[in-house]
């Protein structure tokens, strides 16, 4: 059995949408990566987005863990048009659709994004990929808020409204094991 150990990069202190757009993570406090790195598995091997900010935060969580290439389909959600812009503003220009996005995510997408669903499959696809090509291994994944709700979203059998409940913290680690169907959610203070 696999299990995952989704880790969501540090924080980036945007305050617009950030999707595949590269921006940094801020990754200076030290006690919270300390903390972190000690709650991981020390035979996991790791992974993460081709991002910035992902490839930034498992470089420094990899220390002897087995590195495996960074992959650009645990990218976040591509938001096409919105992303770099405040979320008021994407609302003002698309009232409905982005009320949509939220209200009742599925196959609604930005202009030149790509809608929720879209980017579960993206996910999924390389989570099973990775799984078959290290088979009952621990694997940190360092990912984004996105991503990692599309995973616990299937884990648990629930829909993409009931996921967008659950509050994913930067430096939070997301456990989850799906053939037990559980997930555990630890989350860790900056």
């Amino acid at each position: 059995m696999t299990i995952w150990h989704w880790v969501r990069h540090g924080p980036t202190h945007q305050k617009t949408f950030t999707g595949w757009r590269d921006v940094p993570a801020d990754l200076s406090n030290q006690r919270a990566i300390t903390r972190l790195i000690s709650y991981l598995p020390k035979d996991a091997l790791i992974v993460s987005s081709d991002l910035d900010r992902a490839v930034s935060t498992a470089d420094i969580l990899q220390g002897n863990r087995k590195r495996l290439p960074h992959d650009p389909a645990l990218r976040e959600f591509h938001f096409g048009t919105w992303d770099g812009v405040h979320f008021e503003t994407v609302a003002d220009w698309h009232p409905e659709l982005s009320r949509e996005y939220w209200e009742k995510p599925g196959n609604h997408r930005p202009p030149g994004g790509e809608s929720w669903n879209q980017s579960a499959v993206r996910v999924a696809t390389t989570v099973r990929r990775i799984e078959l090509t290290y088979p009952s291994s621990n694997i940190i994944a360092v990912a984004h808020f996105g991503v990692i709700l599309t995973q616990l979203q299937a884990v648990l059998g629930i829909t993409a409204s009931e996921v967008l409940s659950y509050k994913i913290d930067n430096l939070s680690v997301t456990t989850l094991d799906a053939s037990s169907s559980k997930a555990l959610t630890t989350n860790y203070s900056p």
